[in-house]
């Protein structure tokens, strides 16, 4: 079962990493905003989730390649530390969403 589960996440970690290798620069600054009559919260957040979710991957690929001895050190640190920093800004995010849901529960009618 352990080998099951190892070479699934070895195959999952050598799919991210020919995603990432296509990617040099992080998906956040190359993609564009927005710009029209589709700009609003909704699209501007599930972009940003897109981001975030893209950058955790590929610093999980990153890891997987790291330890197949694929990947150099310093690539590794700077996708983990792009990683750390995409998840510390989600939860920044949810804690402020949070705290404005709260404002407005107590707000009375």
């Amino acid at each position: 079962m352990l080998e099951a589960i190892s070479s699934t996440a070895v195959s999952a970690g050598q799919a991210a990493t020919r995603a990432t290798e296509t990617q040099a620069i992080s998906p956040a600054a190359t993609a564009p905003i927005q710009t029209g009559e589709d700009v609003g919260f909704e699209s501007v957040m599930k972009q940003v989730t897109t981001d975030a979710i893209g950058t955790l991957k590929a610093g999980e690929a990153a890891s997987i390649s790291a330890m197949q001895g694929k990947e150099s050190t310093r690539k590794v640190v700077e996708a983990l530390m792009s990683a750390e920093q995409a998840l510390q800004t989600a939860v920044a995010v949810r804690d402020k969403v949070v705290q404005a849901y709260q404002e407005v529960v107590r707000m009375s009618i």
